[in-house]
Order: structure tokens, then sequence, then C-alpha cells
């Protein structure tokens, strides 16, 4: 998935110290990514326009002669925002490598960072600490590839793991986002500890749980499951009573790895995701809610008394479209503390044969909300393709692309095939699957195009700005139509 957006600005001086310039903070998933200016933007909007033609490019906010004023700077960024959010959404364009090497190369100039030799910190879910030597700008999948050849993860099992960034609190850690590719894992993860201690780990990245059965005879890949149920269990993300505790805990004194895993596959809520409590507006206004994805659906938990809830499921197959939505507040009615955006995610649910409403979920964990939603969707369809989890040798050399310096100096990087072996340094290479492969699109259009396929439709994908009382609000839809069976109803 990615949730583009610009939430504000910042300015900087000139190469010769002759004056400043205004650049724009672009936040990806929710999180910072870099910071760029109109003319690299409008840089990148030329190359998309030879690779792909002007008719596929939404229009490009024109360039002005004269200084901007502060309503028209902001003005300009809610614009550029509107373009790279609209761009995004395109499969082509969002794959692309001029696009991914763009967002790398900005956030690797962002940071300053230099390509080196590094030793990047991952843990296990039972807090074992891997040290993996790697480039400083290696991207998230040649990281992974690391991580795996180092624990000796079956070359074909790779991918049912991911990297995910948490942030350690107090006595536990809050998952922020799963990395993608277009980001360097080390520069995002120096980035963010600037905002207290973080960390990435490593965890399982599929669903269903029949792809446990590929994983449970293996030495390795059954202990990293193990491990990420025992941990599960001691978060009381999985639901057990006390007789199934004393069960659980049994076997792990035996060290029963695979009878652990088989008991525990049982229980409510294995596999599912949960989230810090969050509001809705379902079945009221301003209900207080636990939410948890997992098996097909997000479920809904809402405290009726002491250690007492009442429980709903919404089924992801009955979702006919869903959003994010970024609510900026008026900075002109507004402390500096409270500026920061809230997020909220929605989706059109059709309650009956006749009924559809929209249900809202406001929670700062909005964008994870919606990637594990649209990551389930993949799933299906490519579970009803019959394609399985893709394996490293899917994956596909990039072309890399040229990109502009802020200081808009001649590109860094020329046109041209680059290959490597996996043990050379990875530099800024950027990868792709096969073009028929469905890995080919980022996470978000993977989960619009996934939808479109279950229904056998095709979806609209639109941006829309508007300006609510106080508020500006920046609104991601993705209209994906879906046909129910009598049976889901």
């Amino acid at each position: 998935m990615m949730h583009l957006s610009i939430p504000d600005t910042k300015e900087f001086q000139d190469k010769d110290g002759a004056g400043t310039y205004t650049a724009f903070n672009i936040h990806i998933n929710g999180a910072f990514h870099c910071t760029v200016r109109y003319r690299q933007l409008h840089h990148l909007h030329e190359q998309l326009k030879k690779q792909f033609g002007a008719s596929t490019l939404p229009p490009f906010p024109p360039k002005r002669l004269l200084s901007l004023s502060q309503a028209q700077l902001d003005e300009r960024r809610i614009s550029l925002e509107r373009y790279i959010q609209t761009v995004s959404q395109v499969p082509d364009i969002a794959s692309c490598s001029i696009f991914n090497s763009f967002l790398l190369n900005a956030q690797q100039e962002s940071m300053q960072q230099i390509e080196e030799s590094v030793n990047l910190e991952v843990y296990l879910m039972n807090d074992h600490k891997l040290t993996v030597n790697i480039t400083s700008t290696d991207q998230t999948e040649d990281v992974l590839e690391a991580v795996a050849a180092q624990i000796e993860i079956p070359e074909e099992h790779t991918y049912y793991f991911a990297l995910y960034l948490v942030k350690r609190e107090d006595d536990h850690c809050c998952i922020i986002r799963k990395l993608q590719d277009f980001e360097s894992p080390y520069i995002s993860l120096k980035s963010l500890n600037k905002d207290g201690p973080h960390c990435i780990v490593l965890r399982k990245s599929y669903w269903d749980m029949q792809y446990d059965n590929d994983l449970l005879n293996n030495r390795v890949t059954l202990s990293l499951l193990y491990t990420q149920a025992v941990n599960d269990i001691e978060q009381q993300w999985i639901i057990a009573t006390k007789d199934q505790f004393l069960q659980l805990s049994a076997l792990q004194q035996k060290g029963s790895k695979k009878d652990y895993l088989q008991f525990v596959r049982t229980l409510k809520y294995y596999g599912y995701m949960h989230f810090r409590p969050c509001i809705t507006d379902y079945p009221e206004k301003k209900t207080n809610v636990l939410i948890a994805v997992g098996n097909e659906e997000l479920n809904f938990r809402i405290q009726t008394g002491k250690d007492q809830y009442k429980e709903g499921s919404f089924k992801i197959t009955r979702m006919r479209c869903w959003r994010i939505t970024t609510i900026y507040a008026d900075r002109d009615n507004c402390s500096k503390k409270d500026l920061k955006p809230q997020l909220e995610i929605s989706f059109e649910y059709q309650l009956s044969r006749d009924k559809l409403q929209w249900i809202n979920i406001k929670s700062d964990q909005a964008i994870l909300i919606s990637m594990c939603l649209e990551g389930m969707v993949d799933e299906l369809v490519r579970k009803k393709k019959g394609k399985k989890i893709k394996k490293p040798q899917d994956r596909m050399h990039y072309t890399r692309g040229d990109y502009l310096n802020r200081d808009t100096t001649s590109p860094i990087i020329s046109n041209q095939n680059m290959s490597r072996t996996f043990s050379e340094p990875a530099g800024l290479y950027l990868y792709s699957e096969l073009l028929e492969n469905d890995y080919q699109q980022s996470a978000i259009n993977k989960a619009v195009d996934s939808v479109k396929k279950i229904s056998d439709k095709f979806a609209n994908v639109s941006f829309k700005a508007s300006r609510d009382g106080q508020n500006i609000q920046s609104v991601l839809e993705n209209n994906a139509f879906e046909e129910i069976g009598d049976d889901d109803l």
C-alpha cells in the first residue's frame, strides 16, 4: 500500500546562500519519507510522461513566475499532494522503476545518507537479535533476503515473512507498519529513532493459517512460527481459557513446538493482528472499540462490562470499498501540538441484501489496518488463481532512473541496466516482479485490483480534497465493486 500525503513544507537555504526555497515533506503510509522541491516532482512528472504518455497522468500543478504567497504555497502543497496520490494509484506507475527509484533516492537525499556498509539489527519475535551486514541504502527486499539467508530460512519460504517497524512502548511493542520496497529499512529506522526507540522485527506476512503447513517441517520456520505464537499468547492477542493456558504451558515446557502450534491454531484470534483502542460510529457514534484483523474479517469488540464484550465481525468479501482520510487541523486556530493529522479508515459494507453502510474508524493505526485488509484480499485472489507466495528468483531487476538533486544539479544516476548477485553490495537497486505477476503492483493497488478480480468488475480510483468546517480532508477512495452471493448474506 502507498498512502501518500504532503502535510507540510520546509524552508531551505540556496546552495550559494543567496536566498531560500520551499520544499515539500512527503509522508508515506503515515510516516515521513522525504523532502523534495517542486522542480524535482516536475522532473518526475516529465519522466513519467515520456514513459506512459501525458494522457495517463493528471495535470501537473502549473509553474508561477512570481514568488508565492502563503495561501498560494498551501494551494500548491495540496495540488502536489493530489497529483502524487493520483499517480500512485495507477498500477503501472506505482510499480515502475522511475517512481520507485525516485522515492528511494529522495529518502536517501533527505536523510543525507551516504551509501556505505553498515550493520543492521533485526529482531525475532522472542527478542533474539540478529545483526546483518548490508549497504545503508539497501531496499527492503534485499534486507529481508539477507536476514533469511543468515538464519537459513529455505529460499522458497523467504517471502512467507516480512520486515515490520515496531515501536517499543513500556512493557510491550506496537507494530507501526510493514516495510515496503521503495524504502531503505536502515534509513527508515534511523529516521524513526529520533521519536523514541524503534526496531525492525521479522514476522510472518500471510493471513491464511493453511500456509503454516508449508513451514511446519523445517526447523527454522517452525521455530519462527512458534515464537510468534508464544508472543501473541503473552500479549493476549490469542484468547484461551485457564485450562487451555495450562495445556500450552505444559507443551512449552516440554519443548513440543509443533504440538504447541497445532493446539494454538485452534484458539480464537490465532493469526490476527490487534490494534490500539479506537473510536467508531458503529453501531453508535463515538463507540470505543477494540479491533483485530484476520481470518478474512475485521473484528469489533465493544466492552459492555468488566471483562465482558459484545463482538461482531465484518467479512472482507462484503466490503464494497474503503478509504483512508487524513484530517489536517486548521493551522490558524490550533496549537502546534494539535497540528498532527488525524487518520480515519472508512469502509462501505453490505449489511444485508439491500443495505450498504459506511462505517468509520478513527485510529492512528488506520493505514496499518488498511494494509492488513488489502493483504487479505490479495491473498484470496492469489489462491483463487492458484498462485503461490513469491520466491526470490521471481524478482526482476529494475532499470535505474534519473534522479534530480534538491539543488537541481544534474541527475546523480544515469539510466542503465544494472545487475548483481545477492552477495554484491546492493546500492540503490530496485526490483520488480515479472510483468504478469500480481506482485508488480504496490500493496494498495494490489488490493484494489484484487477486489476487482473477485467481482469481475472494474474499479475507479479517485482522489478528493474538501474543506469541512475548519479541517482540510484528503481522501483516497477505491471504488471497487463486488458481487455477493446469497450464501454470503
